[in-house]
Protein backbone atom coordinates (compact mmCIF):
# COMPACT_ATOMS: atom_id res chain seq x y z
CA UNK A 1 0.00 0.00 0.00
CA UNK A 2 1.08 3.02 -1.14
CA UNK A 3 0.72 5.96 1.66
CA UNK A 4 0.42 9.64 1.54
CA UNK A 5 3.31 11.86 2.78
CA UNK A 6 2.22 13.11 6.10
CA UNK A 7 1.29 9.16 6.86
CA UNK A 8 4.63 8.36 5.76
CA UNK A 9 6.17 11.27 7.89
CA UNK A 10 5.37 8.70 10.83
CA UNK A 11 5.15 5.09 9.32
CA UNK A 12 7.56 5.31 6.75
CA UNK A 13 6.62 2.61 4.21
CA UNK A 14 4.96 0.81 6.96
CA UNK A 15 7.55 -1.76 7.77
CA UNK A 16 9.48 -1.76 11.49
CA UNK A 17 11.75 -3.68 13.55
CA UNK A 18 10.42 -4.96 16.22
CA UNK A 19 12.95 -7.19 18.00
CA UNK A 20 11.32 -7.36 21.55
CA UNK A 21 7.69 -7.62 20.44
CA UNK A 22 6.85 -4.83 23.14
CA UNK A 23 4.78 -3.14 20.21
CA UNK A 24 6.13 0.05 21.64
CA UNK A 25 4.16 3.10 19.43
CA UNK A 26 7.11 5.38 19.95
CA UNK A 27 10.42 3.06 17.91
CA UNK A 28 12.83 1.93 20.80
CA UNK A 29 15.79 3.19 21.00
CA UNK A 30 18.39 0.54 20.66
CA UNK A 31 21.46 2.05 22.93
CA UNK A 32 24.08 -0.82 22.40
CA UNK A 33 27.45 -1.11 20.62
CA UNK A 34 27.03 -4.62 20.04
CA UNK A 35 24.52 -7.51 19.71
CA UNK A 36 24.66 -11.45 20.97
CA UNK A 37 24.78 -14.04 18.70
CA UNK A 38 22.60 -17.59 18.79
CA UNK A 39 25.64 -19.43 17.95
CA UNK A 40 28.40 -19.28 15.54
CA UNK A 41 27.17 -18.57 11.91
CA UNK A 42 24.13 -17.33 13.00
CA UNK A 43 23.00 -13.52 13.64
CA UNK A 44 20.01 -11.35 14.63
CA UNK A 45 20.23 -9.48 11.63
CA UNK A 46 23.16 -7.27 14.20
CA UNK A 47 26.24 -7.68 14.54
CA UNK A 48 27.31 -4.29 15.55
CA UNK A 49 25.88 -0.82 16.02
CA UNK A 50 28.60 1.06 13.94
CA UNK A 51 27.59 -1.66 10.76
CA UNK A 52 23.35 -1.39 11.80
CA UNK A 53 21.72 -0.50 14.67
CA UNK A 54 17.87 -0.94 14.71
CA UNK A 55 16.64 2.40 15.35
CA UNK A 56 19.05 3.91 12.79
CA UNK A 57 17.52 1.23 10.40
CA UNK A 58 14.06 2.32 11.17
CA UNK A 59 15.24 6.30 10.35
CA UNK A 60 16.80 5.29 7.08
CA UNK A 61 13.15 3.27 6.35
CA UNK A 62 11.68 6.62 6.57
CA UNK A 63 13.90 8.71 4.69
CA UNK A 64 13.80 5.93 1.84
CA UNK A 65 9.98 6.02 1.67
CA UNK A 66 9.88 9.95 2.24
CA UNK A 67 12.15 10.04 -1.02
CA UNK A 68 11.13 7.29 -3.00
CA UNK A 69 14.86 5.58 -3.15
CA UNK A 70 15.49 2.36 -2.59
CA UNK A 71 17.94 2.98 0.51
CA UNK A 72 18.62 5.81 2.53
CA UNK A 73 21.67 6.12 4.89
CA UNK A 74 21.93 8.00 8.01
CA UNK A 75 25.28 10.11 9.36
CA UNK A 76 26.69 11.75 11.73
CA UNK A 77 26.44 15.21 10.10
CA UNK A 78 25.62 16.34 6.79
CA UNK A 79 29.33 16.94 5.68
CA UNK A 80 29.84 13.28 7.05
CA UNK A 81 27.23 12.00 4.72
CA UNK A 82 28.83 14.20 1.73
CA UNK A 83 32.75 13.40 2.71
CA UNK A 84 31.89 9.60 2.97
CA UNK A 85 29.99 10.10 -1.03
CA UNK A 86 33.26 11.93 -2.41
CA UNK A 87 34.69 8.62 -1.46
CA UNK A 88 32.81 6.59 -4.58
CA UNK A 89 35.19 9.16 -6.44
CA UNK A 90 38.58 8.19 -7.96
CA UNK A 91 41.84 10.93 -7.98
CA UNK A 92 41.83 12.55 -11.63
CA UNK A 93 37.96 12.25 -11.54
CA UNK A 94 36.04 15.65 -12.43
CA UNK A 95 32.80 16.57 -10.84
CA UNK A 96 31.02 19.99 -11.53
CA UNK A 97 29.61 21.46 -8.79
CA UNK A 98 26.95 24.82 -8.28
CA UNK A 99 29.19 28.08 -7.55
CA UNK A 100 26.59 28.87 -4.84
CA UNK A 101 26.30 25.83 -2.43
CA UNK A 102 26.31 25.63 1.71
CA UNK A 103 29.93 27.13 2.45
CA UNK A 104 30.54 23.72 4.50
CA UNK A 105 30.36 21.92 0.74
CA UNK A 106 32.89 24.38 -0.38
CA UNK A 107 35.20 23.94 1.92
CA UNK A 108 35.25 20.44 1.87
CA UNK A 109 35.98 20.00 -2.55
CA UNK A 110 38.51 22.98 -1.81
CA UNK A 111 40.32 21.47 1.21
CA UNK A 112 39.81 17.70 1.46
CA UNK A 113 38.73 16.28 -1.47
CA UNK A 114 41.04 18.61 -4.00
CA UNK A 115 43.82 16.75 -1.94
CA UNK A 116 42.70 13.71 -2.99
CA UNK A 117 42.59 14.21 -6.30
CA UNK A 118 39.15 15.22 -6.90
CA UNK A 119 38.43 18.17 -9.30
CA UNK A 120 35.82 20.39 -9.65
CA UNK A 121 34.29 23.26 -11.77
CA UNK A 122 32.34 25.84 -9.60
CA UNK A 123 30.02 27.71 -11.85
CA UNK A 124 26.55 28.62 -12.01
CA UNK A 125 24.11 25.78 -13.04
CA UNK A 126 21.10 26.94 -13.27
CA UNK A 127 22.47 29.68 -15.50
CA UNK A 128 24.85 27.06 -17.95
CA UNK A 129 21.87 25.04 -18.15
CA UNK A 130 20.11 27.74 -20.58
CA UNK A 131 23.03 27.72 -22.69
CA UNK A 132 23.97 26.07 -25.27
CA UNK A 133 27.69 25.05 -27.36
CA UNK A 134 30.73 26.57 -25.60
CA UNK A 135 28.50 28.94 -23.53
CA UNK A 136 26.31 26.06 -22.36
CA UNK A 137 26.79 22.94 -19.59
CA UNK A 138 28.00 20.54 -21.61
CA UNK A 139 30.96 22.45 -22.57
CA UNK A 140 32.45 21.46 -18.99
CA UNK A 141 31.93 17.47 -19.60
CA UNK A 142 34.85 15.87 -20.38
CA UNK A 143 36.16 12.15 -20.05
CA UNK A 144 37.09 12.75 -16.78
CA UNK A 145 34.02 14.12 -15.73
CA UNK A 146 32.15 11.24 -13.20
CA UNK A 147 29.07 13.84 -11.49
CA UNK A 148 27.47 17.30 -11.49
CA UNK A 149 26.63 18.39 -7.57
CA UNK A 150 23.84 20.99 -7.33
CA UNK A 151 21.47 22.34 -4.72
CA UNK A 152 17.93 23.71 -5.66
CA UNK A 153 17.39 26.33 -4.31
CA UNK A 154 21.08 27.42 -4.02
CA UNK A 155 22.26 28.80 -0.56
CA UNK A 156 21.77 31.36 0.04
CA UNK A 157 20.58 33.19 -3.03
CA UNK A 158 18.09 30.89 -4.04
CA UNK A 159 18.94 29.56 -7.64
CA UNK A 160 17.07 27.39 -8.60
CA UNK A 161 18.02 24.65 -11.06
CA UNK A 162 15.78 22.44 -13.66
CA UNK A 163 16.64 19.26 -11.79
CA UNK A 164 15.00 16.98 -15.22
CA UNK A 165 16.48 18.90 -17.60
CA UNK A 166 20.03 18.49 -15.25
CA UNK A 167 19.21 14.82 -15.36
CA UNK A 168 18.88 14.29 -18.85
CA UNK A 169 22.48 16.04 -19.45
CA UNK A 170 23.72 13.77 -16.82
CA UNK A 171 22.24 10.70 -18.48
CA UNK A 172 23.28 11.67 -21.70
CA UNK A 173 27.02 11.55 -20.48
CA UNK A 174 26.71 8.75 -18.04
CA UNK A 175 27.21 11.10 -14.96
CA UNK A 176 26.07 11.03 -11.63
CA UNK A 177 23.51 13.67 -10.77
CA UNK A 178 23.77 14.59 -6.76
CA UNK A 179 21.10 16.98 -5.48
CA UNK A 180 20.94 18.27 -1.85
CA UNK A 181 17.49 18.96 -1.31
CA UNK A 182 18.04 20.48 2.54
CA UNK A 183 16.14 23.38 1.57
CA UNK A 184 12.81 22.04 0.55
CA UNK A 185 13.17 19.00 2.25
CA UNK A 186 11.12 15.85 0.68
CA UNK A 187 8.10 16.98 1.89
CA UNK A 188 8.36 19.21 -1.20
CA UNK A 189 10.47 18.30 -3.64
CA UNK A 190 11.61 14.59 -4.58
CA UNK A 191 14.94 14.94 -6.89
CA UNK A 192 15.20 11.24 -7.21
CA UNK A 193 11.60 10.88 -9.57
CA UNK A 194 13.23 13.78 -11.39
CA UNK A 195 15.71 11.64 -12.54
CA UNK A 196 18.67 12.29 -9.81
CA UNK A 197 20.66 9.62 -8.74
CA UNK A 198 21.62 10.69 -5.28
CA UNK A 199 19.57 12.96 -2.62
CA UNK A 200 21.53 14.44 -0.15
CA UNK A 201 20.38 15.96 2.96
CA UNK A 202 21.50 17.91 6.33
CA UNK A 203 18.79 15.89 8.50
CA UNK A 204 19.93 18.29 11.14
CA UNK A 205 17.49 21.07 9.15
CA UNK A 206 13.43 20.39 8.52
CA UNK A 207 13.93 16.41 8.89
CA UNK A 208 15.53 17.04 12.38
CA UNK A 209 13.30 20.13 12.73
CA UNK A 210 14.32 21.42 16.49
CA UNK A 211 17.38 22.89 16.24
CA UNK A 212 18.37 20.19 18.72
CA UNK A 213 20.28 17.43 16.76
CA UNK A 214 22.90 17.11 14.20
CA UNK A 215 22.50 14.09 10.98
CA UNK A 216 22.87 13.87 7.21
CA UNK A 217 21.54 11.42 5.11
CA UNK A 218 22.05 10.02 1.55
CA UNK A 219 19.64 8.80 -0.64
CA UNK A 220 19.46 6.35 -3.64
CA UNK A 221 17.61 5.10 -6.35
CA UNK A 222 19.81 2.67 -6.83
CA UNK A 223 21.41 -0.62 -6.10
CA UNK A 224 25.02 -0.11 -6.70
CA UNK A 225 25.27 2.93 -5.41
CA UNK A 226 23.44 1.84 -2.54
CA UNK A 227 26.51 -1.13 -1.81
CA UNK A 228 29.48 1.55 -2.49
CA UNK A 229 27.73 3.82 0.06
CA UNK A 230 26.67 0.56 2.86
CA UNK A 231 30.64 -0.52 2.17
CA UNK A 232 31.80 2.94 3.03
CA UNK A 233 29.54 3.48 6.48
CA UNK A 234 30.49 0.56 7.95
CA UNK A 235 34.44 1.16 6.95
CA UNK A 236 35.00 4.68 8.27
CA UNK A 237 31.70 4.76 11.36
CA UNK A 238 30.29 8.12 10.34
CA UNK A 239 27.15 6.43 10.87
CA UNK A 240 24.36 7.90 13.34
CA UNK A 241 24.15 6.83 16.66
CA UNK A 242 20.81 5.25 18.31
CA UNK A 243 19.76 7.89 20.51
CA UNK A 244 20.06 10.83 17.88
CA UNK A 245 18.78 8.17 14.91
CA UNK A 246 15.37 8.29 17.46
CA UNK A 247 15.74 12.07 17.87
CA UNK A 248 15.20 12.65 14.02
CA UNK A 249 12.29 9.99 14.14
CA UNK A 250 10.35 11.84 16.54
CA UNK A 251 11.35 14.78 14.60
CA UNK A 252 9.89 13.61 11.45
CA UNK A 253 6.90 12.52 12.50
CA UNK A 254 5.72 16.28 12.06
CA UNK A 255 7.75 17.51 9.08
CA UNK A 256 4.23 17.78 7.14
CA UNK A 257 2.41 20.57 9.20
CA UNK A 258 5.52 22.26 10.30
CA UNK A 259 6.53 22.72 6.63
CA UNK A 260 2.84 23.64 5.49
CA UNK A 261 2.95 26.35 8.90
CA UNK A 262 6.40 27.71 7.95
CA UNK A 263 5.65 27.85 4.44
CA UNK A 264 2.90 29.78 5.13
CA UNK A 265 4.11 32.33 7.44
CA UNK A 266 6.97 32.59 4.74
CA UNK A 267 4.68 33.48 1.75
CA UNK A 268 3.65 36.25 4.11
CA UNK A 269 6.92 37.37 5.36
CA UNK A 270 8.31 37.88 1.85
CA UNK A 271 5.16 40.02 0.92
CA UNK A 272 5.64 42.25 3.56
CA UNK A 273 10.16 42.26 2.72
CA UNK A 274 9.31 43.26 -1.04
CA UNK A 275 7.31 46.62 0.35
CA UNK A 276 10.05 47.96 2.24
CA UNK A 277 12.00 50.19 1.01
CA UNK A 278 15.20 49.87 3.31
CA UNK A 279 15.14 46.39 0.82
CA UNK A 280 17.30 46.31 -2.24
CA UNK A 281 16.44 42.93 -2.86
CA UNK A 282 14.63 39.80 -1.98
CA UNK A 283 15.81 36.12 -2.90
CA UNK A 284 12.38 33.76 -2.76
CA UNK A 285 11.57 31.22 -5.47
CA UNK A 286 8.06 31.90 -4.65
CA UNK A 287 8.14 35.42 -5.96
CA UNK A 288 5.97 34.86 -9.41
CA UNK A 289 9.21 37.36 -10.82
CA UNK A 290 11.95 35.34 -9.91
CA UNK A 291 13.66 33.04 -12.57
CA UNK A 292 12.95 30.07 -10.93
CA UNK A 293 9.30 30.32 -10.30
CA UNK A 294 8.14 27.87 -12.83
CA UNK A 295 10.74 25.65 -12.63
CA UNK A 296 9.80 25.25 -8.80
CA UNK A 297 6.02 24.97 -9.64
CA UNK A 298 6.95 22.29 -12.27
CA UNK A 299 9.60 20.23 -9.70
CA UNK A 300 8.38 20.97 -6.18
CA UNK A 301 5.26 21.34 -4.49
CA UNK A 302 6.22 24.12 -2.31
CA UNK A 303 8.65 27.05 -2.48
CA UNK A 304 10.11 26.53 1.06
CA UNK A 305 11.07 28.24 4.44
CA UNK A 306 13.54 29.84 3.68
CA UNK A 307 14.63 34.07 2.68
CA UNK A 308 17.72 35.96 1.28
CA UNK A 309 17.49 39.77 1.38
CA UNK A 310 19.62 42.52 -0.01
CA UNK A 311 19.15 45.71 2.56
CA UNK A 312 20.70 49.10 1.77
CA UNK A 313 24.07 49.47 3.61
CA UNK A 314 26.10 47.07 5.58
CA UNK A 315 25.49 49.23 8.62
CA UNK A 316 21.91 48.54 8.55
CA UNK A 317 22.22 44.60 8.43
CA UNK A 318 24.69 44.65 11.54
CA UNK A 319 21.96 46.87 13.06
CA UNK A 320 19.33 44.28 12.31
CA UNK A 321 21.39 41.57 13.40
CA UNK A 322 22.00 43.47 16.60
CA UNK A 323 18.48 44.14 17.53
CA UNK A 324 16.13 40.84 17.16
CA UNK A 325 15.38 39.39 20.02
CA UNK A 326 12.32 36.92 18.74
CA UNK A 327 14.12 36.03 15.48
CA UNK A 328 17.52 34.72 16.82
CA UNK A 329 20.85 35.53 15.38
CA UNK A 330 22.12 32.13 14.58
CA UNK A 331 23.59 29.59 12.06
CA UNK A 332 21.39 26.91 10.86
CA UNK A 333 17.88 26.64 9.72
CA UNK A 334 14.66 24.83 8.90
CA UNK A 335 13.62 24.53 13.17
CA UNK A 336 10.46 25.95 14.61
CA UNK A 337 12.31 28.59 15.63
CA UNK A 338 13.09 31.82 13.15
CA UNK A 339 16.37 32.40 13.13
CA UNK A 340 18.56 34.90 10.84
CA UNK A 341 22.02 34.03 9.37
CA UNK A 342 24.46 36.60 8.10
CA UNK A 343 26.05 34.39 5.44
CA UNK A 344 29.52 36.28 4.62
CA UNK A 345 30.65 35.79 7.98
CA UNK A 346 29.14 32.36 9.40
CA UNK A 347 27.91 29.84 6.70
CA UNK A 348 30.09 30.83 4.05
CA UNK A 349 33.01 32.44 5.93
CA UNK A 350 35.52 29.90 4.55
CA UNK A 351 34.59 30.55 0.66
CA UNK A 352 36.79 33.09 -1.60
CA UNK A 353 35.64 36.55 -1.23
CA UNK A 354 35.79 37.36 -4.75
CA UNK A 355 33.60 33.67 -5.10
CA UNK A 356 30.58 35.12 -2.50
CA UNK A 357 30.93 38.41 -4.53
CA UNK A 358 30.28 37.11 -7.63
CA UNK A 359 27.10 35.19 -6.61
CA UNK A 360 26.07 38.36 -5.18
CA UNK A 361 26.53 37.35 -1.15
CA UNK A 362 28.15 40.58 0.33
CA UNK A 363 28.22 42.13 3.83
CA UNK A 364 24.28 43.15 3.39
CA UNK A 365 23.20 40.20 2.47
CA UNK A 366 21.12 38.30 5.13
CA UNK A 367 19.27 35.03 5.36
CA UNK A 368 16.10 34.11 7.05
CA UNK A 369 14.63 30.72 8.48
CA UNK A 370 11.24 31.05 9.05
CA UNK A 371 9.71 29.13 11.77
CA UNK A 372 6.18 28.40 12.96
CA UNK A 373 6.01 31.31 15.37
CA UNK A 374 2.42 33.81 14.67
CA UNK A 375 3.58 35.33 11.58
CA UNK A 376 2.10 38.59 13.34
CA UNK A 377 4.80 38.45 15.68
CA UNK A 378 7.27 37.79 13.42
CA UNK A 379 6.66 40.50 11.20
CA UNK A 380 6.18 43.25 14.56
CA UNK A 381 9.91 42.04 15.19
CA UNK A 382 11.09 42.89 11.50
CA UNK A 383 9.15 46.47 11.60
CA UNK A 384 10.88 47.06 14.81
CA UNK A 385 14.38 46.21 13.49
CA UNK A 386 13.96 47.80 10.54
CA UNK A 387 12.73 51.01 11.90
CA UNK A 388 13.56 51.85 15.20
Amino acid sequence: MEYGISTKCLYGDGRRVDTDGSGAVSFPIYQTATFAHPAVGESTGYDYSRLQNPTREQLERVVASLEKGIDALAFSSGMAAITALMEIFQPGDHIITDCDLYGGSIRLFNNISKKNGILFNHVNCAQLLEGEGTDGLEALIGESTKAIFIETPTNPMMNVTDICKMAGIAKKHGLLLIVDNTFLSPYFQNPLELGADVVVHSGTKYLGGHNDTIAGFLVTSSGEISEKLRFIIKTVGSGLAPFDSWLILRGIKTLAIRMEKAEKNTRQIVEWLCEQKPIVKVYYPGIAESPGYEITKRQARGFGCMVTFEVETKELALSILRKVRLIQFAESLGGVETLITYPITQTHADVPKETLAANGVTDKVLRLSVGIEDVEDLIKELERVFYE
